[in-house]
């Protein structure tokens, strides 16, 4: 049977396919005070947990109620799971015992699906470095000396990692104009967006073993994709010398769906020619390439603004995670890393609203005839992306998306 028919009344062209199968955490009505594993296949939701029973091969990582424990359980047992799924979901055999564990997606609600340890956020994208290189630094070099030898990271905060839909209240904290004397407190009147692409850690390393390039996939788990909202007056007053802080602290939105990293096989691409000799531990030119080729999609308020290309990020999560061990940190599960914003070289293919708008001296025009330059209350930012399967089919993504409250 082919690995992409199923017993479900699908769309062939489903994005949700069983080549896809992300996971994720809900609850439902019948059981409002319980999270339970989630599969999507569709537009429903197969509860694993439960259809692990129906079959007679009841699971103690399917009836957790988050991720976590199925993250931390290794590549092969990963392996093992996603195939015993695909059987439930192709096999004829498995109709009756596992369709009643099939919920509509439109009836479940779905939370943060594992629990973040920590959180790192990189800065992977030439054209958005270049992009900002030229805003802050005009007749300079856009590029920083070290940017192309090794990938530029900070770290975030976990305990503000929140799920798709959660509310993004407008944050306050100090900022200073280049004009004005002395800093004012307030709203950031420069609240922004960065389309992102996150790479969540499954298996957990040793304090003092660095994760060589080839052990990317060993460790990581799956992709989601992630909103790092950024109060760009807060982070220019704040950032010299030691980087971003309040400006980035207070809220990361991530998409409710994890995409198995075994989804994406027919996504893999070689990254772009680097044009700087990248030092051994961070070398891919003969290793398995981990370029991916994701198409995403920005809204502002139901209009689409932006659409970045991932495949032409400059470092790799391969090479990020090998830089963010190799001086000996240990990984944790749930450990949750961004890929830094996705920018294209075209003006539509920008990921943030200061590129798209040049740092506000080039309004974004909406075709409801309003403008923007930063977010105002009340803006919604939605974030889509798919990438190719098997046999010209599509791996869906779901979004990550938020509103702005005052």
């Amino acid at each position: 049977m082919s690995t992409t028919a199923t017993w479900l009344d699908l769309p062939a062209d489903s994005p949700y396919g069983v080549h896809n199968l992300p996971y994720g955490v809900f609850t439902a009505a019948d059981r409002p005070g319980r999270r339970r594993i989630g599969v999507r296949i569709g537009d429903l939701v197969l509860d694993a947990g439960a259809a692990a029973r129906a079959v007679g091969a009841p699971s103690a990582l399917l009836d957790a109620e988050s991720l976590n424990p199925l993250m931390a359980s290794g590549r092969s047992t990963w392996r093992a799971v996603r195939a015993a799924l695909t059987s439930w979901l192709t096999d004829e055999a498995h109709r009756d015992t596992v369709g009643p564990c099939l919920l509509p997606l439109a009836d479940v609600r779905l939370h943060l699906p594992f629990e973040v340890a920590d959180y790192v956020d990189f800065y992977a994208s030439e054209h958005h470095a270049t992009n900002l290189g030229k805003i802050f630094r005009p007749g300079q070099e856009p590029l920083t000396p070290n940017w192309k030898h090794l990938p530029i990271g900070y770290h975030g905060r976990a305990g503000t990692v929140v799920v798709s839909g959660t509310p993004v209240a407008r944050p306050h904290g100090q900022r200073k104009a280049p004009a004005e004397a002395a800093p004012s407190f307030g709203p950031s009147l420069r609240l922004d967006i960065e389309a992102e692409v996150a790479f969540v850690v499954g298996t957990p390393s040793g304090l003092g073993h660095p994760v060589a390039l080839d052990g990317f996939a060993e460790h990581v788990f799956g992709v989601c994709l992630l909103n790092d909202w950024s109060a760009r007056d807060l982070q220019a007053w704040e950032y010299v010398p030691l980087g971003p802080f309040l400006g980035k602290s207070f809220a990361t939105s991530v998409a409710p769906w994890v995409v198995p990293l075994e989804a994406l096989e027919h996504a893999r691409v070689e990254p772009p020619a680097r044009d700087v000799e990248p030092l051994p531990y961070l070398d891919d030119r003969k290793a398995e390439p981990w370029g991916l080729d994701l198409a995403m999609e920005v809204s502002l308020n139901g209009h689409p603004v932006s659409r970045p290309p991932f495949a032409g990020m400059y470092w790799t999560a391969a090479q990020q995670l090998a830089h963010l061990t190799v001086n000996g940190a240990n990984l944790r599960t749930g450990d949750l890393y961004g890929s830094g914003t996705v920018s294209g070289p075209e003006p539509k293919q920008r990921g943030s609203l200061i590129e798209l708008s040049w740092n506000g001296t080039r309004p974004l025009e909406l075709p409801d005839g309003t403008s923007r330059t930063f977010l105002e209350d009340g803006d919604e930012v939605s974030i889509t992306a798919t990438a190719p399967g098997p046999g010209g089919l599509r791996v869906g993504f779901g979004e990550v998306t938020g509103r702005i409250t005052g």
